[in-house]
């Protein structure tokens, strides 16, 4: 009984959207993939509530290998305390990327004899385009090195540092067991211009190993400062390739936005061919790529922006209160009060950053635009069965274009070849080839007699 009610279930929701809204008919869809972080290599994820000036910055990790060589280097803007440094459950980044993730969705055309609905149908958009010995001895205060804070976290030991010039910073990080790359004096020396602190952690190896932990988990800072923004250049460090980040910003206010370079949305309510159902990862990793050269491969990508109270359609369930404090949102209050609280407005921004086109750091602002927005791309299933009536006969000749556009829609986004498209589109038969237009042909001939 089971599967009848949740079908009976869905047939009433779709059900309530005609009657109530017969314009936005087709939203009652379902959700079929999600392009998630899981498609790229070397993706990086940060979470960050904020409110004002306060700032709860998680950090996912993608760390592979023997967690013994797991270091961070995390330019922070004031010193920290251990109380507000803590680990994270890997569960909530896995959360907001589900649940914000480009999905695909499928919708299913009704009879076109029963109404009038195939008129309503939205009309397929087109997408909108090695350390010298000599240094070892050398004392903390001659490399100019301040340890402000240390202590230890779950599995981490965490260093609060201040420099006062990056030759030394990177000199005492090598002498004391951290491996840094040549030259990265270069990249910590703005930060130390700017008077930035340096979040350093490296595994406890007893308490990750008397834990029994599987993986390092996020960590999760806490911090009071009018910078809104988000060191990567350290991150390219090690970079051998262009790296993926995707960000989620939580604020009590709306949309957040990149400040220093732009914010473009990812080409979204494309209605394409029914065999990418079958390949979605292919194909959304082909068109962020198109996209992403496209724009100059230096923009930041907005793939979903939406108040978390709701979805449509829904990839995941949202956040729970709770979830949500876990990811940081420190303004919904305990009990039952937070459902007078402010509202948690959720962006997601995919950057793919190299060192020649993302020259400094993300700069972030928080604006109060909460227009909705998603990746979604949409599959659309013909009505197969006999359609005998002057509108079923129209509605099987737009097949032909429908298809066509599908196709042409798809090679624009993902760059694909037009042709290759065309041969894995649905053959239509000619149109006295459907049985019912003959049908039809006779009656209309019988009835002019």
């Amino acid at each position: 009984m089971k599967p009848l009610r949740i079908l009976l279930t869905v047939l009433l929701v779709c059900l309530a959207c005609l009657v109530v809204a017969p314009r936005a008919w087709a939203f009652c869809g379902f959700y079929v993939a999600r392009a998630d972080a899981s498609l790229y290599n070397q993706a990086s994820q940060v979470a960050i509530a904020r409110s004002g000036n306060r700032t709860v910055l998680t950090m996912a990790n993608d760390f592979q290998g023997t967690v013994s060589d797991f270091a961070i280097v995390v330019p922070v803007p004031v010193v920290l305390q251990e109380n507000q440094v803590q680990v994270s459950d890997a569960r909530i980044i896995e959360r907001l990327d589900s649940f914000s993730a480009p999905r695909l969705v499928e919708y299913f055309d009704p009879d076109p004899c029963a109404s009038d609905l195939f008129e309503q149908l939205p009309a397929p958009m087109a997408a909108s385009q090695a350390t010298d010995g000599a240094e070892r001895g050398r004392s903390n205060s001659a490399l100019g090195v301040t340890v402000e804070s240390r202590f230890t976290v779950g599995e981490y030991d965490i260093l609060i540092l201040s420099a006062r010039e990056s030759g030394g910073l990177e000199s005492w990080l090598r002498q004391n067991g951290y491996r840094l790359p040549q030259n990265a004096n270069q990249l910590l020396r703005p930060y130390i211009r700017q008077g930035m602190k340096f979040f350093v952690a490296k595994v406890n190896l007893e308490e990750y190993e008397a834990a029994g932990y599987q993986s390092l988990r996020p960590l999760q800072i806490h911090y009071e400062s009018p910078r809104f923004m988000l060191p990567i250049r350290l991150g390219m460090l090690n970079a051998q390739s262009a790296q993926d980040l995707i960000v989620y910003i939580l604020s009590p206010q709306g949309q957040a936005e990149v400040t220093n370079y732009r914010t473009v949305k990812i080409p979204s309510d494309a209605e394409i061919p029914l065999f990418v159902k079958d390949e979605f990862s292919d194909f959304y990793r082909a068109t962020f790529e198109t996209a992403y050269n496209r724009e100059g491969r230096n923009v930041a990508f907005l793939e979903y922006a939406w108040d978390m109270a709701g979805c449509d359609p829904c990839s995941a369930d949202p956040l729970t209160p709770d979830e949500l404090r876990q990811a940081g949102v420190f303004w919904l209050p305990q009990g039952d009060a937070w459902m007078n609280a402010p509202s948690v407005f959720l962006t997601r921004l995919h950057v793919r950053y190299t060192r020649d086109r993302f020259p400094e750091d993300l700069m972030f602002q928080q604006t109060r635009n909460q227009e909705f927005f998603q990746g979604r791309y949409i599959l659309r299933h013909p009505f197969t069965d006999a359609a005998l009536c002057p509108a079923g006969r129209q509605y099987q000749r737009t097949l032909r274009q429908r298809h066509e556009q599908q196709a042409q829609t798809l090679a624009r986004l993902t760059g694909w070849n037009i042709q290759n498209i065309r041969q894995r589109l649905p053959q239509m038969p000619s149109q006295l080839d459907f049985w019912w237009e003959q049908v039809w042909t006779m009656i209309s001939g019988v009835s002019s007699r």
